[in-house]
């Protein structure tokens, strides 16, 4: 598979607020005409980004870092990510405050996302209830909680969650409790949470096209300068403020791959391979043409 622009790249993308800066000039003129005709872009779970990769139905997609440990040849572009260094308010377990962590019996996870899951079973190794079953489940807290003693709920669903959180109790008298798991990951391991980053899957030796590495460097960095027109274009898309979705994708989310969200990436996958979460896996950091590039070192 090559990645030269002509014919059109495929991208597997994910229509979830976090990815939005990630996402501005694919989405917005002026450059969104351009890249049109560079790219095509289909939207999609991020679970399903890296097997879109996999299968050879992609060329570039936003994958769940855990894929990196299961897809064999996969390349990560450099400097783009999806990470938190504290709170991120996205991913959440949330669990009835009568029941503790270690007792819990059973828990109901969103099936959007492998990482969150990788992240949460060595989390229950480090709360003392490692055996705890993971039901896939899709999203919904309310059906998750009928079903489990506990929910994971990542994306939006997490952010809505935790504006409907007072709502709910009023209408269930139900008292839950909402962990922020990239806030207990870096609570529990001190390390950087990164839940994503843009993977492809040259031929193998075939280097990353530079043109491309430009587009979307370039893409995260006009997005990040326009927080503010994002945080009003998605207020009008999902029932939550501004001023919400401003300090979350200014504050809760980092998207720069720097080397603490790198060294965040090692932690995971060495903590991943010592629980059995994960096979063993590591990546060395190269230089292609000055940028920094996290390659496979399998």
């Amino acid at each position: 598979m090559s990645l030269n622009p002509h014919p059109r790249v495929r991208i597997a993308a994910i229509r979830f607020l976090n990815p939005a800066p990630l996402m501005w000039d694919f989405d917005h003129p002026p450059l969104s005409a351009t890249l049109t005709d560079r790219y095509k872009i289909d939207w999609m779970m991020p679970a399903e980004c890296a097997d879109r990769l996999a299968n050879g139905t992609a060329d570039i997609g936003l994958i769940p870092i855990a894929a990196l440990a299961t897809t064999p040849g996969l390349r990560i572009l450099p400097g783009c990510t999806i990470a938190s260094k504290g709170r991120v308010r996205s991913l959440l377990l949330v669990r009835r405050a009568s029941q503790p962590i270690g007792t819990l019996r059973s828990v109901a996870a969103d099936t959007a996302s492998r990482t969150t899951i990788a992240y949460s079973r060595i989390l229950f190794h480090k709360w003392g209830n490692p055996q705890v079953p993971f039901l896939p489940m899709a999203a919904d807290l309310d059906t998750m909680l009928d079903r489990a003693d506990a929910a994971i709920l990542i994306g939006d669903p997490a952010l809505l969650a935790l504006e409907e959180c007072a709502n709910r109790f009023e209408r269930t008298g139900e008292e839950l409790v909402y962990h922020d798991l990239a806030e207990e990951w870096h609570t529990q391991t001190g390390l950087a949470f990164v839940s994503a980053v843009w993977g492809a899957a040259p031929a193998p030796g075939e280097p990353l096209d530079e043109q491309i590495v430009e587009d979307f460097l370039r893409s995260r960095d006009h997005g990040l300068q326009n927080i503010e027109a994002l945080a009003v274009e998605w207020s009008g898309k999902l029932p939550i403020s501004e001023q919400t979705i401003r300090t979350y994708l200014d504050a809760n989310i980092h998207y720069i791959l720097d080397e603490e969200c790198l060294e965040g990436m090692r932690g995971f996958f060495r903590l991943a391979a010592e629980c059995g979460v994960l096979p063993e896996y590591s990546f060395s950091v190269g230089h292609n043409e000055g940028r920094v590039v996290a390659e496979l070192a399998r």
